[in-house]
């Protein structure tokens, strides 16, 4: 398998406008992305990659005045040995949880310690949404409760809400790739008791859960929130992150319409954490 590495060059050379296109470019089965001093690179299978769908996105891209890319065909790398070269350091949230990989050494203890080789998977805390949802997890009493990690990537958060104690897991992503990283770092963890699933929101289906958790991006969760509270009861709760403060309204507004209550918010550079109750 050969993946397309594309070199994008964005101006105004902003964190968040380097953040938003990386959501958008996942939505089209871009794998992973590394942030450089003024430009981006993006990976995706060469044969996910869609040239119509991308010349689009570039073209309509609002967000950004010049958008210059080009990209060259790259054999499967060893993607854990890249992390380690350059990137992916032990992270510490909550002065609780410890994230690092199988590579680390000399680590700190901690209360709940997580093994994450990340490959092209997301998903190893650095991100602000991935560390916001790890504090609201460290907040959860997940004694006897049935949980959902939608959009997984590496399942860092299911493997926590394990760790805490949550007695039924499913964590699902629609990519291969997240799935089989998903699977295992569970095993690595020790966490056996996660049911890992390839799909999307349609997977749901006859499912119940009392507590969601979905760091996925704005478009993707407006579209699937009421497939979400099919699988809810009153007092059930949702965690949604993966999108910016000003986005909270719509997140709200299409949560209200199927009974979903905002309850709290985090915060952390612009990037959100809401919680939801479901109430009737």
């Amino acid at each position: 398998m050969n993946f397309l590495e594309f070199n994008i060059e964005i101006q105004p050379n902003e964190e968040y406008i380097f953040d938003l296109l990386s959501a958008y470019l996942a939505e089209f089965g871009f794998e992973s992305f590394e942030k450089k001093d003024n430009y981006m690179l993006a990976y995706i299978d060469s044969e996910k990659y869609d040239q119509d769908k991308f010349i689009d996105l570039m073209k309509n891209f609002e967000f950004a005045k010049t958008i210059n890319y080009n990209y060259i065909e790259i054999e499967q790398r060893n993607w854990n040995e890249e992390w380690e070269k350059n990137f992916f350091e032990p992270i510490v949230i909550g002065d609780e949880c410890l994230i690092h990989s199988t590579f680390h050494k000399d680590l700190p203890n901690a209360k709940y310690d997580i093994i994450i080789d990340p490959k092209m998977s997301f998903g190893t805390g650095h991100h602000e949404t991935t560390s916001l949802m790890i504090g609201e997890i460290l907040k959860i009493d997940f004694a006897d409760k049935s949980v959902l990690d939608m959009g997984c990537g590496t399942a860092v958060l299911a493997i926590l809400a394990a760790k805490k104690g949550a007695k039924d897991i499913t964590a699902i992503d629609i990519d291969t790739w997240c799935v089989e990283n998903s699977l295992e770092n569970i095993d690595k963890n020790n966490t056996s008791h996660i049911k890992v699933l390839l799909g999307d929101a349609d997977t749901l289906a006859g499912k119940s859960f009392n507590i969601i958790l979905a760091n996925i991006n704005r478009n993707i969760l407006l579209n699937d929130i009421k497939k979400y509270v099919s699988c809810m009861n009153e007092g059930d709760e949702i965690y949604m992150s993966g999108f910016y403060v000003e986005d909270i309204p719509a997140i709200e507004n299409e949560a209200l319409k199927h009974n979903l209550h905002l309850v709290d918010r985090n915060e952390k550079n612009r990037w959100v954490v809401v919680k939801f109750v479901k109430k009737t």
